[in-house]
């Protein structure tokens, strides 16, 4: 399984704000320290913003921060939300398969990606960030 680029984005931007201790770094910040375009980064931030996992505060003095809820959230829940509703494979769509009626493989394969969410529901964006991750995290970030 391939996550999203978008799902593996917000992952790790909620990473980077969960070792920002104090600091509130902006989206721009963000993004150049994780080596990704601004504009994707905006996306996912707005989109972490309307789930409640982070506050960005506009202006002068603003910046991002890891709401309490984004330190709790679990890896599972954020990736199931990024990736959306998507089967692994499309048995539909332009081409349909012609196995569609009776195939066992759809069902086999929703049940490896239920179970792939499943094994990450109990870790939190806490816990990813727990050493040895959280330094590795910090040699990346811009120093004032």
């Amino acid at each position: 399984m391939r996550l999203l680029r978008s799902t593996d984005l917000a992952l790790r931007v909620l990473m980077r704000l969960a070792v920002a201790g104090d600091a509130t770094p902006t989206t721009r910040e963000v993004a150049t320290d994780m080596g990704v375009p601004y504009t994707h980064t905006a996306k996912v931030v707005a989109e972490l913003q309307h789930l409640g996992l982070v506050d960005a505060r506009r202006g002068r003095g603003g910046g991002l921060a890891l709401s309490e809820q984004g330190r709790t959230a679990s890896v599972g829940a954020v990736a199931r939300h990024f990736e959306g509703e998507t089967e692994v494979v499309e048995c539909e769509g332009d081409t349909p398969c012609p196995l569609n009626a009776a195939c066992r493989l759809r069902g086999a394969l929703r049940a490896a990606q239920e179970a792939f969410y499943a094994s990450l529901d109990p870790l939190t964006i806490t816990d990813v960030t727990a050493a040895p991750t959280g330094p590795v995290l910090l040699g990346i970030t811009r120093r004032p």
